[in-house]
C-alpha cells in the first residue's frame, strides 16, 4: 500500500509542476477530461430518453452499466479529473510532496478545465440536433430534479459519488494489468450511477445541455450553480477524507508498525 501512496504523491507532484510550468498547458487535459465525461454522460441520458417511452425498470441499471466508458476515457486516454485530484493531491500533501496552496491551486485549474470541457461539449450535443424528443425531454427531467434538490441530499450523494470514482482511480494506480483497471472502473461507476449518486463534473455538462435547449421553468443557471456547490464540497470530501486521507492514514500505521517490529528486532539483537 506504501508504494501506491508514493507513486500518487509523486503524480500530484508532477501536476503540481505542469501548473507552474504552464497553466495553459495544464488546462488542456484537464478539458478533454470534461469532454470525456461529458461524452459518457450523453450516452447514458440518450439511453435513459430512447427508454423511457417503454417505462422500463432497469433502465438505471443499463445507464450505469454505460457509464463506465467516461472514466475509461480519462484513465486510459490520459486526461485530469479534478475529482480525481481531491484524492491525488491530498495524498500528496500528507506525504508533504505538495503544499495546501498547491492542492488548491491544481483543484482550482481542474475545476476550470474541466467545466470548460464540459460546456464544450453540451454545446456541440444541444445543436446536434439529437436533443430532441424524448431524450430532451429524459435530461430536461434528470435537470430539473438534480437543479431543486435538498442542499444536504446533494452532498451527501457527492460524497458517496467521489468515494467509488476514487476507489476506481486508487485501483488503477494498484493494479498492473490494463483489464483490472477497467474492470474495477467499471463496478465503481455502475454502482454511483445505478445508486444515483452526484458528480460535479458529470453535472456541469448535464445541466449545460438543459440550459442549452428548449427547458421548463425549472431549469436555471441558478439551479445548476444551486446544485454544483454542494456536489462539488460533497465530492471533495469524499475524494480527500474517505478516501485519499483514508488510505494515508492505514498507510502511515503499516509503515509504523514495520518500523517498530525492525526497532524491537534490533533490540532484542543487541541485548
Amino acid at each position: 500500500m506504501k508504494e501506491v501512496i508514493n507513486t500518487i504523491g509523486n503524480v500530484a507532484k508532477v501536476k503540481t509542476n505542469q501548473v507552474t510550468d504552464s497553466k495553459s498547458k495544464y488546462m488542456v487535459p484537464t478539458m478533454m477530461a470534461g469532454f470525456f465525461v461529458g461524452l459518457g454522460i450523453i450516452l447514458i441520458f440518450t439511453i435513459g430518453g430512447l427508454l423511457s417511452p417503454t417505462a422500463f425498470a432497469g433502465t438505471k441499471i443499463i445507464m450505469g452499466v454505460s457509464f463506465g466508458i467516461a472514466l475509461s476515457l480519462v484513465i486510459m486516454a490520459g486526461a485530469d479529473l479534478f475529482t480525481g485530484n481531491n484524492m491525488i493531491m491530498t495524498i500528496g500533501m500528507l506525504e508533504k510532496k505538495v503544499s495546501w496552496t498547491d492542492t488548491f491551486k491544481v483543484w482550482g485549474f481542474s475545476y476550470l478545465g474541466n467545466l470548460i470541457g464540459s460546456i464544450l461539449v453540451a454545446i456541440l450535443f444541444a445543436y446536434s440536433g439529437l436533443a430532441n424528443g424524448g431524450v430532451a425531454d429524459f435530461i430536461n427531467n434528470a435537470a430539473a430534479t438534480k437543479m431543486n434538490a435538498p442542499f444536504m441530499e446533494l452532498l451527501i450523494r457527492g460524497i458517496l459519488c467521489n468515494i467509488l470514482v476514487c476507489l476506481a482511480l486508487w485501483c488503477s494506480f494498484k493494479m498492473k494489468s490494463e483489464s483490472g483497471k477497467l474492470i474495477m472502473v467499471f463496478w465503481c461507476l455502475f454502482a454511483f450511477i445505478t445508486s444515483g449518486f452526484e458528480h460535479s463534473v458529470a453535472n456541469m455538462t448535464l445541466l449545460s445541455i438543459s440550459l442549452f435547449i428548449k427547458h421548463p421553468e425549472t431549469v436555471t443557471l441558478a439551479g445548476m450553480v444551486s446544485n454544483l456547490l454542494p456536489v462539488t464540497i460533497g465530492n471533495i470530501i469524499g475524494g480527500a477524507l474517505f478516501v485519499g486521507a483514508a488510505y494515508w492514514v492505514s498507510g502511515s500505521e503499516a509503515k509504523n508498525k514495520k518500523f517498530s517490529t525492525a526497532n524491537m528486532k534490533d533490540k532484542q539483537q543487541a541485548s
